[in-house]
């Protein structure tokens, strides 16, 4: 382990050749009594998670970081930290590659897309004891991606974008401060609302979710005023509070 003396725009930082997840040593951390806010990174992990329980698969090379934060919010505004991130590592990735800007999207409720493909995720996880804290896990495949996933990925190489995990998590800390500061703790979430709209993945669109008991279709109609998904059917709109987006247009 090493620690980061300079730490990353106001955040202290512990890096680590191998964790099991970064976001489970943060969750860890927080039980033992540390506040954030504190950015945990991992060269690799080898039981890394994504939502829902699914494995995300972790070689070296790309970027695996948890920013812990302590008492962002109250408790019911925590989950809008999945937007607010979304929209801190689209900040950065447009930082490297100003290309990108027209193939860039954001997929509800936690995902970056280049084209149609997943680039990178992003995994919300809280603990209450003895503080309310807030781990936001960030993974990006900056050089590789897994095969055979039922949403399809990429990385940033086969794109021609070479960044490095460490110089990505640099500008990427800066923009997640100033989005942080936007947010003001859930009182600003109307202007990250409107901000994560304006890139968002197949709004307007026809839209499968995949929900815990079904599966949804209808058109993607926006955001509600909590973050909620809003699926236009034939009879009305459903708002989705959590769900898999796993198939957009036509």
């Amino acid at each position: 382990m090493n620690r980061d003396a300079t730490g990353l725009a106001g955040a202290r930082h512990l890096s680590f050749d191998t964790l099991g997840s970064t976001n489970a040593e943060a969750l860890a951390r927080a039980r033992a009594g540390e506040r954030g806010p504190l950015w945990i990174t991992a060269r690799r992990q080898d039981a890394g998670r994504g939502r829902r329980g699914n494995a995300w698969v972790s070689p070296p090379g790309n970027l695996y970081a948890t920013l812990l934060l302590t008492e962002p919010s109250p408790p019911a505004a925590a989950p809008q930290l999945a937007f607010v991130a979304a929209l801190a590592l689209y900040d950065a990735l447009l930082f490297f590659g100003p290309m990108l800007l027209p193939i860039m999207s954001l997929k509800w409720p936690n995902d970056l897309l280049i084209g149609r493909s997943k680039i990178a995720g992003i995994l919300i996880e809280s603990e209450n004891s003895p503080n309310f804290s807030i781990a936001v896990g960030i993974g990006v495949n900056c050089v590789t991606h897994p095969a055979d996933t039922a949403f399809p990925a990429s990385d940033l190489s086969e794109i021609g974008l070479r960044v490095t995990p460490k110089r990505l998590l640099v500008v990427l800390s800066a923009t997640f401060g100033a989005r942080l500061r936007q947010w003001q703790r859930g009182d600003g979430f109307a202007g990250i609302r409107a901000d994560w709209l304006k890139r968002a993945a197949g709004l307007g669109e026809p839209i499968r979710v995949r929900l815990p008991e079904r599966e949804l279709s209808g058109r993607f109609a926006g955001l509600d005023e909590a973050g909620r998904l809003q699926v236009e059917q034939p009879d009305g709109i459903v708002s989705v509070t959590a769900g898999e987006v796993f198939g957009i247009g036509a």
